[in-house]
């Protein structure tokens, strides 16, 4: 959805919610980048092949990393 920049509608910018460029980076870049777009996030390290809860939680960003800890797929909120 949004990722940031002037929006359509008033200029204004929009929420962040997804960040598909961290994919493939190491995980404390990952993390340092989303608190630079989203302060107040709740950033979860969660490995890549594990399964979570299907709630939605709108502070909560979920970062999936692989063996190495790299940024598997894009972190998003929820």
């Amino acid at each position: 959805m949004a990722t940031g920049g002037p929006s359509a509608a008033g200029g204004a910018a929009a929420t962040k919610d997804s960040w598909p460029e961290l994919v493939a980076v190491s995980l404390e870049e990952a993390k340092k980048k989303i608190k630079e777009d989203k302060a107040e996030a709740d950033v979860q390290v969660v490995p890549a092949d594990a399964f979570v809860t299907m709630d939605y939680n709108s502070s909560r960003v979920r970062v999936f990393v692989d063996s190495n800890d790299k940024v598997a797929k894009a972190p998003r909120i929820g």
